[in-house]
């Protein structure tokens, strides 16, 4: 087999007709390409040399990157096949060859029912200030769920809306809304400037692409205290852990500062996991912790750990936990016990709900 005909058009079309989620460009190998979270090998290439995936990146990348890739050694940034769907791309080095990976985006957003969505994550598009937290592992939806909360946002408000991504995936459209977004090293140096300037850039709600670090985290949370609506990603596993991780970034001197600013701007963290369902699809399962007065007590109070508790204990609230939603899956015959319990936290609770 020969790899004569392998350009950035044909194996991105090959992605798109295979339905697949990613694609894996590695030096050894012919190209891997992800369908419903499985991988799987494309076998009528042939194992791709380093020839092909210079040839690759060199049909994809604007000179300027071309230069901050070699000396960063990894770049995130993104690419069209024309009108028919997007890729967020990382280029990076493995054993001194270059690969790539990149991650199929689609060109039309999703809505909040086409992605399974509870019915209560459809209230958060009526919020006019605070700080609502899309989390979990890479791959289970986090982008794309916020994107769905900005889309319908955009349908039922006129909204100035900025975003702030590495690098932009989801178009939008402005229909009710103003959307402008911004993309890493093309359109702002960083992420602690680009969070500094929205400020003054008259926003209604501002989506960040992920908080990163300590810069990133004390913008976010800043921008959610003046009165505007926040949304942001984290990789993090459930709620309590996200406000773990927030308020031990900060230097031991300022958490109890954070803990307080953290209860008064939080609404809602969601903690996503894309389950395989019975049928060949991916489904859902969130946890949701609201921020009712007794989840602000304790982050006010720096007891995160006892958050579980009030999520367990709130479901007349709206309140989920991760356990839960996985065993109702189970329980409506959408997903087998035995894919689930994989993705469960606490596998105990959740065969205890199953009983």
């Amino acid at each position: 087999m020969s790899n004569a005909n392998f350009n950035v058009t044909g194996i991105l079309e090959r992605v798109v007709s295979l339905d697949a989620s990613d694609l894996h460009l590695t030096v050894g190998v012919p190209p891997v390409v992800r369908i419903n979270r499985q991988l799987s090998t494309l076998s009528d290439y042939s194992s791709l040399t380093v020839e092909d995936i210079e040839a690759f990146l060199s049909q994809v990348l604007e000179p300027e990157q071309k230069d901050i890739f070699d000396v960063n050694r990894e770049l995130d940034f993104s690419v069209a096949l024309g009108t028919k769907a997007r890729f967020r791309v990382n280029a990076f080095y493995q054993k001194g060859y270059p690969s790539v990976s990149l991650r199929h985006v689609p060109m039309v957003i999703p809505t909040l029912d086409q992605l399974n969505m509870p019915p209560i994550i459809s209230s958060l598009c009526e919020l006019r200030q605070g700080l609502v937290l899309v989390v979990g592992p890479t791959g289970h939806g986090k982008t794309t769920t916020v994107a769905s909360i900005l889309d319908r946002i955009n349908e039922l408000r006129a909204e100035h809306i900025i975003t702030i991504e590495d690098p932009i995936e989801f178009i939008f459209t402005n229909k009710k809304s103003l959307i402008e977004q911004r993309e890493m090293h093309t359109d702002t140096s960083s992420w602690d400037l680009a969070l500094r300037a929205v400020l003054r850039q008259d926003p209604n709600v501002v989506m960040l692409g992920e908080m990163r670090d300590y810069e990133t985290m004390a913008a976010a949370l800043n921008v959610a205290e003046t009165g505007h609506l926040v949304l942001a990603t984290l990789h993090t596993n459930s709620a309590s852990q996200t406000m773990e991780r927030i308020i031990g970034t900060f230097p031991e001197g300022r958490r109890a500062e954070i803990q307080l600013q953290l209860a008064q701007i939080l609404e809602v963290v969601l903690s996503l996991r894309l389950v395989p369902a019975k049928d060949g699809s991916v489904l859902p399962a969130v946890e949701i912790m609201l921020a009712s007065e007794a989840v602000k007590n304790l982050i006010r109070e720096g007891k995160t750990q006892h958050l579980d508790n009030i999520i367990n204990t709130s479901s007349n609230l709206g309140m989920v936990s991760l356990e839960r939603s996985l065993a109702q899956l189970v329980v409506d015959n959408k997903v087998d016990e035995a894919e689930a319990i994989k993705f469960a936290l606490k596998p105990d609770e959740f065969r205890r709900l199953l009983k």
